[in-house]
């Protein structure tokens, strides 16, 4: 099965293995310490990193090294900035409604108490 980068995030265990790879290259052993699954569990996990460009692991004598691939995640950038670019112009335009409902609403209080002051 292909697997997507969408399916690799989705996953909040999976995104504290990229967290922790993002910041330093950390042999399996020392990924799987973090967590209080089995290590076949956190095994699984970033064998699905793999299958999605997320990390690369290396064999370095007995050890394998993880470390993170994260340019794999500008396809989820794009996707989410479409969607802030949405976003923003609806905020842009609910700002502008109830800057527009402010001002009348300023307007009818002074229109009411220079009524008043009047009498």
């Amino acid at each position: 099965m292909r697997r997507d980068v969408f399916q690799a995030i989705a996953d909040p265990t999976r995104r504290e293995i990229l967290n922790m790879l993002a910041h330093q290259t950390l042999n399996v052993n020392a990924v799987t310490e973090h967590f209080d699954v089995s290590r076949a569990a956190i095994y699984k996990h970033m064998r699905i990193l793999i299958e999605c460009g997320l990390i690369n692991m290396k064999p370095q004598g007995r050890e394998r090294y993880c470390e993170a691939r994260l340019e794999q995640l500008n396809e989820v950038s794009d996707w989410v900035e479409q969607y802030r670019e949405i976003w923003s112009a609806r905020l842009d335009s609910l700002e502008s409604y109830l800057e527009e409902l402010q001002a009348k609403n300023n307007n009818q209080t002074k229109t009411k108490k220079n009524g008043k002051a009047k009498r």
